[in-house]
């Protein structure tokens, strides 16, 4: 039985965020990139997801997991304000709290039982990174969970700040072709931190077993490699 205020995990997120550069600022901007959550053996027993079928979307909490030895601060310095003006870690979403705890909307694309692993759900539009833990999951209610009249504050909408993706086709056929929506959907969100606009800097990352080659020049990212 655990203890008064433990948080046991339940399972793991895997797709092809392989590292933090390049992930989705928030979750259901990149529909494309599917991802599938394998939960623990204790938990993946059918009879925990029944009825789950029914709905469309699911609340994910998660754990920060890469920042749980750094040292937490009451105010961050959030990338979507140039990376020098500090708020307070309570209206931001950073992954420096106290109890390093992420939440995110998804949308399910299909709920599989595999002989091996047991429920498997996959989903689209996740913002964590390949083999994140995974806390709990919810149903997404639209009639509560949605709110159109509520106010962004700093952050920007999910119109703002898009790049025009731009590749040769020499470059294109390097990676496989079921994968290029997915890429170009993470890249036209920009993956770079709003307060790097280095017109001659050429950034990479990874992306599932690749590594991306790209510069951006007045709002048009150019791939340049993909190894």
């Amino acid at each position: 039985m655990l203890k008064k205020h433990e948080i046991e995990i339940i399972g793991h997120i895997y797709n092809d965020y392989k590292e933090k550069f390049g992930i989705p600022r928030q979750s259901c901007l990149t529909k494309s990139v599917i991802s599938k959550i394998v939960f623990d053996k204790k938990y993946s027993n059918k009879s925990y997801f029944k009825g789950l079928e029914q709905f469309t979307h699911i609340w994910l909490l998660w754990q920060f997991s890469e920042t749980t030895d750094k040292e937490i601060t009451p105010t961050v310095r959030p990338p979507k304000l140039g990376g020098n003006e500090r708020i307070g870690v309570f209206a931001t979403r950073s992954p420096f709290r106290p109890n390093h705890i992420g939440i995110s909307s998804v949308k399910i694309e299909k709920i599989d039982f595999d002989k091996k692993l047991g429920t498997v759900i996959y989903v689209s539009g996740a913002d964590l990174m390949n083999g994140t833990p995974i806390f709990d999951i919810k149903p997404y209610l639209s009639y509560t969970d949605s709110h159109p009249d509520a106010t962004n504050g700093f952050a920007l909408d999910n119109t703002e700040g898009l790049l025009d993706v731009k590749c040769s086709d020499e470059v294109l056929k390097k990676i496989s072709s079921n994968m290029v929506d997915g890429l170009f959907e993470t890249l036209k969100h920009d993956p770079r931190p709003s307060y790097q606009d280095d017109s001659e800097r050429i950034y990479g990352m990874s992306y599932s077993i690749y590594q991306i080659k790209f510069k951006v020049i007045d709002n048009v990212l150019t791939l340049i490699d993909i190894i």
